[in-house]
């Protein structure tokens, strides 16, 4: 099968018959990485509208802990030490959760920022490999620059 000069010269036609310089599957490639990076920005927004409403919970959670704090304090006004472990126990638990929303946003930000990171490589790694591309394209230019004036100065010959 003879093969399409226009392809061997690094154009090429895309689905709406435009003369394209990129390959179709580097096309291709380039907008699934798009769609990945907006799939991936969705995903933060999913996670910031999670996080909010977790801190909406132990907002409420630390105000409903606060209204048992006060009714416990109505009913036994006359007993401080029942009211010191009371104190203790409302306080410990806001602690408790207070640390585990805090150790979810850590955990949350590493995943994203590895999730960044592996995305930067990917997008340093295309560029290489475009760079690659272009500098072997250049290279052919040359040789078929070489090769168009063997053939006009065989041509003269004759």
């Amino acid at each position: 099968m003879a093969k399409d000069p226009l392809a061997e010269a690094g154009l090429h036609f895309d689905e709406l018959n435009k003369l394209r310089v990129l390959e179709p599957d580097v096309s291709q490639k380039t907008t699934e990485l798009k769609e990945e990076c907006e799939d991936f920005v969705d995903k933060i927004g999913q996670f910031q509208k999670i996080v909010g409403g977790l801190i909406e919970l132990v907002d409420e959670l630390a105000k409903e802990a606060e209204t048992e704090k006060m009714k416990v304090h109505s009913c036994i006004l006359n007993n401080l030490q029942c009211r010191f472990v009371m104190f203790i126990y409302i306080t410990s638990v806001i602690i408790l959760q207070a640390i585990g929303a805090r150790n979810l946003l850590k955990s949350v930000e590493k995943q994203r920022e590895a999730q960044q990171q592996q995305l930067q490589a990917l997008i340093a790694e295309k560029k290489m490999q475009l760079e690659r591309y272009r500098i072997e394209y250049e290279a052919l230019q040359k040789v078929e620059a070489e090769q168009n004036e063997f053939i006009d100065q065989f041509i003269l010959q004759k």
